[in-house]
Formats: C-alpha cells, sequence, structure tokens
C-alpha cells in the first residue's frame, strides 16, 4: 500500500520517514520535490494546480500543508482550495483511501481565558486564518468521513530556534498577563500522524500536544537555565492581569496507547540544544 503526503514540509517529511522505516511506500507531494530524502518519493506538485495521478493502491493520505503567509487569502488558497483540489483528485482517479488524515491546528479552538479545552469544546476559532482551518476540516469530514483531524499546538523542534534565540539575545521580556502556552516536538507529531494512521477506529478529531502546558515565562527560564544564561523574569497573576491563553488536553490521543519521546517542553528543548535531529527544509 502507498502513503501519500500532500505536503512534505519539515513536519511531512519527517512523518513521510517514520511511514518509510515501517515498510510503507510514501509519495511525497511538495512545489520542490528534489529537497525530499531518497526514502520518499517526490513529485513535484502545486496543489492549488493540476495535480498527478495518485497511486491506485494508495491507502492513506496525510494533508500536511503549510500555507506561504499568515493571511485569510494564504490560508484559504492553501488549505481550504489545496484540499478541495486533492478531494476532486482522489474522486477523479476513482482511488478511496481507508484514512485521510489531516494536520490541524489548535487555532480552531478560540479559547483565551486560561481554561482547559479539548476535543469535545466546540471549535470556536478568534482569527481569520483559524476560521479558514475550521472550514477546511469541515469539508474533510463531509466529503470524507474516513478523515481524521489533528489539531496540533505550536510545533518545535531541529531548526526551529525562535524561542531560544530570543533567550540568547535578551528579546524574551516579560510583560502583559501570564499567558499559557501548548507545544508538541516535531518528531512527536510525526509519530502521532503514522499512530493515527494505524488505528483501527479512531475518533474524528484529536489534540496534538504534549504532556504540560506551560506558562510562557516558565518555559523561557528553563531554557536560560540550561543556557546558563540570566532567567528573564516571570510576571505573576494579579487582579489586574489574569492568566491567558488555554491549556490543551492530549488525553484522548494518549488513551489510543500513544506515548510521547518528549512528553513535556523540557526533555525537548534539552534534545534541540544539543542539536538533536535535523530540519527538513
Amino acid at each position: 500500500m502507498t502513503v501519500l503526503i500532500a505536503g512534505c514540509g519539515d513536519l511531512g517529511t519527517q512523518a513521510g520517514l517514520y511511514f518509510a522505516e515501517a515498510g510503507q511506500r510514501v509519495v511525497g507531494w511538495r512545489r520542490s520535490a528534489d529537497k525530499l530524502p531518497a526514502r520518499v518519493e517526490g513529485t513535484s506538485v502545486d496543489l492549488t494546480g493540476k495535480l498527478p495521478a495518485i497511486p491506485a493502491d494508495t491507502d492513506v493520505v496525510v494533508i500536511a500543508l503549510t500555507a506561504d503567509g499568515r493571511t485569510e487569502a494564504a490560508y484559504r488558497a492553501t488549505y481550504y482550495e489545496g484540499t478541495a483540489n486533492l478531494l476532486g483528485a482522489l474522486a477523479r482517479d476513482g482511488v478511496e483511501p481507508r484514512r485521510i488524515i489531516f494536520v490541524s491546528s489548535t487555532a480552531v479552538y478560540g479559547n483565551d481565558d486560561g481554561g482547559w479545552i479539548g476535543e469535545s469544546t466546540p471549535p470556536a476559532p478568534s482569527t481569520a486564518t483559524g476560521t479558514v482551518l475550521r472550514e477546511t476540516e469541515e469539508l474533510l469530514t463531509e466529503r470524507a468521513p474516513q478523515s481524521v483531524l489533528l489539531r496540533l499546538s505550536g510545533i518545535y523542534g531541529p531548526g526551529r530556534a525562535r524561542l531560544i534565540d530570543q533567550v540568547r539575545n535578551g528579546t524574551a521580556r516579560a510583560g502583559g498577563a501570564p499567558h499559557w502556552t501548548n507545544r508538541i516536538h516535531r518528531d512527536d507529531a510525526a509519530a502521532a500522524i503514522v499512530h493515527l494512521a494505524g488505528l483501527e477506529a479512531p475518533a474524528t478529531a484529536y489534540l496534538g500536544t504534549d504532556q504540560e502546558p506551560a506558562l510562557l515565562a516558565e518555559v523561557r527560564q528553563f531554557i536560560a537555565e540550561e543556557l546558563g544564561l540570566p532567567v528573564p523574569p516571570i510576571e505573576a497573576p494579579t487582579e489586574e492581569r489574569e492568566v491567558t491563553g488555554k491549556r490543551c488536553s492530549n488525553v484522548l490521543l494518549t488513551s489510543t496507547g500513544f506515548t510521547f519521546t518528549y512528553p513535556t517542553y523540557r526533555e525537548g528543548y534539552r534534545a534541540v540544544l544539543k542539536g538533536v535531529g535535523v530540519r527538513h527544509l
């Protein structure tokens, strides 16, 4: 059987490598296929244009797209129109994959009051880009009911050093209300894609996030301590500054037997600081 990955960027490529290690044939679509590793059969594709023939034995389709910008127009062209085009190509070629996994985001939840959210929390995006993601989810669940939505929190990992750089150059300053953050290491996100592809009867949606939501200031403090640098001050909540953000639960994902290589930001950022892994550009 073939696994088709539409959107072989950093995350899609890592998932493709995991599928290949498990003995699957992997076909990867991206604009510049020459950048893909040898174990992924690359095809240069613009998902919004004419799509090539889809292998008849395609068992799993992974949609792991990255928009050209963080505007509503960019998201709509990439996520909604690209996904609709892919569904049209599947129908054109008479291919009915057993599973479609769509990499979405916790941005489909607009909650920002510091509370917990899970799969039972009604999606209510508070941004235009989050709204496009939610519309794309709805398109998939309507036209391809075998789809599984993997709503990822903030991805970090090899080559994703923005927060580390902020601590190193001293721009990580506390300010405003304390803010809850949620994250998942790139390798765990890729492993979750492979894991969900193998489940016999998955739920419609899962939150892909590690075991411990954390205040942003606490994560910065940890990175500073690991680097031996001055610790940025932590803002404490007050009556005037309530904690913002949301705390994402991974209980449903872990109930399926999925285990994390990097269960919290501590293990993950230690690996990043040690140079473990590479980013797939």
